[in-house]
């Protein structure tokens, strides 16, 4: 069952502007009447594809035409991608989400690689996740046999601003490719940032169309910007702690049934902060000492809070059964070599491009 799918902006405001007291007694009563208030789940972000992206997300240390210190790396091998999937399980991770830094999935060797990294985790029964852009309906249902569970793709803000963080994509891709993922039994985990110079609005914007989406997603990621120096929001003033517990609680009261994820920005917050966003309806961590290429905290110092404040690991296929995996030679959907269009929208946003520019000095 999905929540309400007919939020206004105003109506999301008047939730995220209550007294703190009162959001967080509403925000808690929603989660313990749709989610065990005592258990998170633990997921493993791997980055399998780090650095020289083509896209200039405004946020993003792995867009090429940047300066940052990222080292970039081809694809991991699915031996390496194993190694690290018996690690996290062992730390107690009941899903692997891996990320490559490409604006959308091309058919060939690379692909086939992926898929078989999703098969080969699936068997360790752990829920698989990917974030690889853009995807055809085709490549959805490709993963989807190798036994992917979910599918991360972020609106990261809402359409109205999205034009002054991005301009090598258009927010319809988003929405296009979650629609891709919906034609399969994979699950949609979509989400955003906050801290990206966006007003109040533009938040309750990102949430007004995540509960627009049809199913609504499964699970919401809500980030805090991480700024990187040589991305053009690399000087941006971070949010603070009393902002993050706001949106997660908004975040639970308006998608009461999806998984709040509290996602980057977590070493920045005192055991304190995480323990009300806990508490106010967040119900997801990433663990390892990176998401992707920022910090994040140490999966010991994670495994403390837990014990601190009575929390226990939430164990794989809780809300989902378990996708079966078909081999790649027993395969019903076979590559296309598509060369889909998507948009490359040809505004100018100036933050970026002086970013790119001072990448070039």
């Amino acid at each position: 069952m999905s929540g309400k799918d007919n939020w206004t902006k105003d109506e999301i405001l008047a939730i995220y502007n209550k007294p703190m007291m009162e959001l967080l007694y509403e925000a808690a009563t929603v989660h313990r009447k749709n989610h065990n208030p005592n258990q998170v789940q633990v997921s493993t972000l791997l980055s399998i594809k780090t650095g020289g992206c083509p896209e200039d997300c405004g946020y993003c240390p792995q867009a090429a035409r940047y300066h940052t210190d990222i080292e970039g790396n081809d694809l991991m091998s699915v031996r390496q991608v194993k190694a690290q999937a018996l690690r996290a399980k062992a730390s107690g991770s009941s899903r692997v989400c891996m990320g490559a830094a490409w604006r959308n999935v091309k058919d060939g060797q690379e692909f086939d690689n992926v898929l078989e990294m999703v098969r080969t985790i699936n068997k360790l029964d752990m829920e698989v996740c990917c974030t690889l852009g853009m995807i055809t309906e085709n490549q959805a249902q490709r993963l989807a046999e190798a036994g992917l569970y979910a599918y991360n793709h972020n609106l990261d803000t809402s359409e109205d601003y999205y034009k002054d963080v991005i301009s090598t994509r258009a927010f319809q891709d988003r929405l296009d490719t979650i629609g891709n993922v919906r034609k399969t039994n994979v699950t949609v985990c979509s989400g955003g940032i906050i801290g990206m110079g966006e007003q109040l609005e533009d938040r309750a914007g990102m949430l007004v169309a995540l509960t627009r989406l049809s199913p609504q997603p499964e699970s919401t990621p809500i980030n805090a910007l991480v700024p990187v120096e040589g991305t053009p929001m690399g000087d941006i003033e971070k949010v603070t702690i009393w902002e993050m517990i706001r949106m997660v609680a908004t975040t639970r009261i308006v998608l009461p049934d999806t998984q709040v994820r509290l996602s980057a920005g977590r070493t920045e917050m005192s055991r304190e902060g995480q323990a009300m966003c806990f508490f106010a309806g967040a119900n997801s961590i990433f663990a390892g000492d990176k998401l992707l290429t920022t910090p994040n905290p140490d999966v010991h110092e994670d495994m403390k809070m837990f014990e601190l404040l009575g929390l226990e690991p939430m164990k794989p296929f809780v809300k989902k059964e378990q996708p079966e995996t078909v081999e790649a030679q027993h395969s019903k959907y076979k590559e296309q070599g598509e060369k889909p269009k998507w948009s490359r929208p040809g505004h100018t946003i100036e933050r970026n491009l002086e970013a790119k520019a001072k990448a070039k000095i």
